[in-house]
């Protein structure tokens, strides 16, 4: 049985998520502007059969297909939302779900560190694949679970605020989140990611 860990259509990918994107994945590189969707699965190998289906009943490019120890995940995009929302009917169909059967995304941690130290900043630094954060401005962490949903508070906070994304990750036992800017700037992306997370509907995850 395939469980619906994370579906999430994204009307308009923002200019540094998708370049993030197109600077990590290793598919068809999305630009800015463009539609997308997000899926995860459990078990993860599935997501190679779900991905097929998408891609033969759509015109859609694929950025993102990565099969972990537990989950897989996928991302398509496209100019026309019509065909992306299409890619992701055709993927619940063969599913035989309702995108009310996703499960519903659980804040697991969000912290906003203000006035960051420099030699923090360094650490940070080395291990990002995004913007760098410069010392004396805040940072904004925040951790889903399911991973995948990560993205959608990561494009929300960036329509919201003058941020820099820093580094996200969407797939794994947790998604994880970090963007840096201004005290004022970094609360209201912090508020928006919030508040869109805690919009979407599902089914409530099982903890083990």
């Amino acid at each position: 049985m395939i469980t619906l860990r994370t579906y999430v259509f994204l009307d308009s990918l923002q200019a540094q998520l998708a370049s993030y994107i197109g600077s990590t994945a290793k598919g068809f590189l999305p630009v800015p502007g463009v539609a997308s969707l997000f899926v995860e699965i459990a078990p993860g190998l599935a997501i190679n059969k779900v991905l097929d289906v998408a891609l033969k009943a759509t015109k859609v490019q694929p950025a993102v297909q990565i099969v972990e120890r537990a989950y897989g995940v996928l991302e398509v995009h496209e100019h026309d939302k019509g065909e992306v929302r299409l890619a992701g009917q055709s993927i619940l169909d063969y599913l035989e779900i309702k995108e009310s059967d996703r499960i519903k995304p659980d804040i697991v941690s969000n912290q906003i560190i203000r006035a960051m130290e420099a030699y923090q900043c360094q650490l940070i630094n080395r291990n990002r694949s995004g913007s760098m954060i410069l010392p004396g401005e805040s940072l904004f962490i925040l951790e889903t679970e399911p991973a995948g949903y990560v993205i959608f508070g990561a494009n929300e906070a960036e329509k919201a605020a003058n941020v820099k994304l820093v580094e996200v990750r969407p797939f794994g036992a947790y998604g994880r989140l970090y963007m840096s800017g201004s005290e004022s700037e970094i609360d209201s992306a912090a508020e928006a990611a919030i508040t869109a997370l805690s919009g979407l509907e599902g089914v409530a995850l099982k903890k083990k």
